[in-house]
């Protein structure tokens, strides 16, 4: 049986998920993947790896990827090879090409189980590249949205070895393409150690000693030999996931982790089933390129976010990503220094497990725009006013021309220093009221500049024309939107529409011939001082000759989505059969599992009863479930509300690990709240003790739930 993530194993993955604050003053352990010193200069070489096996350097018939990296850093002379190793290895040109690491491995023999972590590759302007593998297709692509080839080297920890790194960067133009990397993690290791990664990039020796320097991000300081690798590449690569994709047994802990590096790009890349983010950043990432990757189903068990920014991280670029159903933010900025522009993504089907919006700003000067947000568990923007130093809460964050749909929560949404609570920082604080004081200045963020506001709830076509008029902070300037009518009085952001002028005393007008009754309209106001507003309460066209008949409804809310991320490219000649009509489908799905008193693992029962529902869910992937966790009435409420939790998380967990996409799956914890039956004796407690699965479908389907005790656990 597979059991889902046991509560300690997820507090050491918190703790080696800590952010750079916490890990600055716990390296002791870089030595074991970091060289000490800087190695020799190597001559510039081509190596062809033609054995996946892993351990001590030895004089063998085959070349190890191991042998290939200290080849190339100079820490291996090439005579400790055998001569069938040496014919593996060509000297070049310096003023020609940089090092290079090829593959060739047998059809069989492509995956490399690593022993222990690799050394870290420190010649520059390396590149290790997979696509030189035989088999290797470079036009194969398992996805439409973004086309990221299919490895086939894969590069791995051996079934019985704990591997807490997959590569480690610490030279300038290193180039990283083609690879499979995954199930790398640190479950049961000692926290004192730098992020465990499928790539981590960051400089050659342990940084000083910084205990006395918080956050790092403010005055953080390198010793000289403390620089930086620049322009490092890691492109068209699998993180997280075999070609196969499959979910690992052991998912890696991050993706890429930057710790300390300037010019990254991370680029066309599919990354996906980490416990923590997909993309995680430390004390220093300047001129950061993230772009046109697939970042799917991260976060399962640790920092949930997709793409986790802090540090220094100044004229950073975030574009063109698809992230998707990963359990917390799709983009989460945690006290950055610099500002960083985030553009043309697609954020979708996140937060599921813990409704954060799709992207949480700290700081300041950041530009959210021109991109796609929806079906989000939470809000769409969150600026918080949480700053650097007491008087610079975050603000001039601009967020321009995005696309809202399916929010619970505002589109963009501002939050004050008063809301204190996870939930508002994470979440959002809901609406706020007009500025009435200059202190409110320094209290929200964006330094609480107004949303706008209509002159009326409504407004009515004249001459076939109709002219939209409102106040806004004067000097702003008003950005129009078209709306959905039944998902919020306050947007969402559906469409841009126009951007108007605010004149001296704060008015603003916009007259169209093309709106027709029923439409709904939003709008934001941005001033370069403060930044974007809150969206302001809606209004809605009428018609004068037929105001009691308008319908509301001219823009219908956007049909429910699938919770679906990618999807197969398309064949290039398909072959169009007319489908037969649907035969009606019925469907019998257990509604519950059971736990035993004060317990929250997945009994051997209860794993039988979660194996039929995924196998539902398997034959019938248009089925999405909200998992209910609850207790007997015994215990603080507040414990209970915990307990319920774990439960409803762990029943979650193990459908994961069947293979069910975490974006169809909702957890929700209703404590004691809602007893089954009367705790009359140690039966009606057991069946208390359970999470409920509330099923829904798209397309109507008929499903018979079955109340089912065969997993019963009752107390001795």
């Amino acid at each position: 049986m597979m059991h889902p993530l046991s509560n300690r194993r997820y507090q050491l993955l918190m703790a080696c998920s800590l952010s750079a604050t916490i890990l600055l003053s716990h390296v002791a352990a870089w030595a074991q993947a970091t060289p000490e010193t800087s190695p020799p200069l190597a001559p510039d070489i081509h190596i062809v790896v033609n054995s996946n096996q892993d351990g001590p350097i030895r004089a063998d018939e085959g070349l190890t990827l191991r042998e290939a990296i200290e080849l190339t850093n100079g820490t291996l002379p090439l005579t400790a090879l055998s001569d069938a190793e040496q014919a593996q290895v060509n000297t070049v040109d310096t003023h020609a090409s940089a090092s290079r690491i090829e593959f060739n491995l047998l059809a069989d023999q492509t995956q490399i189980q690593l022993r222990e972590p690799l050394p870290a590759i420190a010649s520059p302007g390396l590149t290790l590249d997979g696509t030189t593998q035989p088999g290797y297709d470079p036009a194969l692509s398992a996805t439409a949205e973004i086309e990221v080839p299919i490895p086939v080297v894969e590069i791995t920890p051996a079934p019985d070895a704990e591997v807490f790194r997959g590569l480690t960067i610490v030279a300038s133009g290193v180039t990283v393409q083609g690879l499979s990397i995954y199930g790398f993690t640190a479950a049961h290791r000692a926290t004192a150690i730098t992020p465990p990664a499928d790539i981590f990039i960051a400089h050659r020796l342990p940084p000083p000693d910084t205990s006395q320097q918080y956050p790092p991000a403010q005055g953080f300081s390198y010793y000289d030999e403390n620089t930086p690798p620049e322009n490092v590449l890691i492109e068209h690569n699998w993180l997280g996931m075999p070609p196969t994709e499959a979910i690992p047994e052991s998912p890696s802990a991050f993706g890429v982790s930057v710790f300390n590096s300037q010019g990254t790009t991370v680029r066309r890349n599919r990354i996906a089933h980490h416990d923590g983010s997909a993309i995680i950043t430390g004390a220093r990432a300047e001129n950061l390129r993230v772009e046109e990757n697939i970042l799917v189903a991260n976060g399962l068990a640790g920092m949930p976010d997709g793409i986790r920014i802090e540090g220094n991280v100044d004229n950073s670029i975030i574009s063109g990503n698809l992230v998707c159903g990963n359990d917390g933010a799709g983009i989460f900025l945690f006290k950055p220094e610099g500002a960083i522009e985030i553009r043309d993504n697609t954020i979708k089907f996140n937060g599921q497990r813990m409704r954060r919006a799709a992207i949480y700003l700290m700081g300041n000067g950041h530009r959210v725009v021109d991109n796609e947000i929806n079906n989000q568990k939470g809000p769409g923007v969150v600026v918080t006013a949480f700053g650097i130093g007491s008087q610079n809460p975050s603000h001039r964050n601009l967020i321009q021309n995005n696309v809202f749909a399916s929010l619970e929560g505002l589109s963009i949404d501002l939050n004050t220093r008063r809301h204190t609570g996870v939930q508002d920082f994470q979440r959002g604080d809901g609406p706020n009221p007009l500025r009435n004081s200059d202190n409110r200045r320094l209290d929200t963020g964006n330094l609480a500049i107004n949303a706008p506001q209509f002159l009326s709830p409504e407004f009515f076509v004249m001459n076939d024309k109709v002219v939209i008029e409102g106040m806004a902070d004067p000097g702003s300037e008003v950005e129009l939107y078209l709306s959905q009518p039944s998902e919020s009085a306050h947007g969402p952001l559906s469409q841009p529409l126009a951007i108007v002028a605010v004149d001296q005393t704060g008015h603003f007008q916009y007259e169209s011939a093309s709106l027709s009754p029923g439409t709904v309209i939003s709008a934001i106001a941005s001033d370069p001082r403060y930044g974007t507003s809150e969206p302001a309460l809606n209004t809605v066209v009428r018609s004068l000759s037929a105001a009691a008949t308008d319908s509301d409804a001219s823009l219908n809310p956007q049909d429910f989505q699938l919770p679906h991320c990618t999807t197969r490219p398309e064949p290039p000649e398909p072959v169009v059969v007319a489908p037969p009509p649907p035969e009606p489908i019925q469907l019998q799905v257990p509604r519950n599992v059971h736990f035993g008193l004060d317990r929250d693992n997945i009994s051997a029962e209860s794993a039988t009863v979660l194996n039929q529902i995924a196998a539902a869910m398997q034959a019938h992937p248009t089925l999405i479930v909200d998992l209910h966790g609850h207790t007997d009435s015994r215990a603080s409420d507040d414990y209970n509300q915990d307990l319920a939790l774990r439960r409803a998380r762990n029943a979650r967990a193990y459908l994961i690990q069947q293979g069910i996409d975490p974006a169809r799956m909702t957890i929700r914890s209703l404590g004691e709240t809602q007893l089954l039956t009367a705790e009359r004796n140690r039966v009606d407690y057991a069946r208390n003790r359970r999470v409920e699965f509330v099923f829904r479908d798209v397309r109507g389907l008929d499903i018979t739930f079955v109340d089912q005790d065969s997993d019963l656990q009752i107390e001795p």
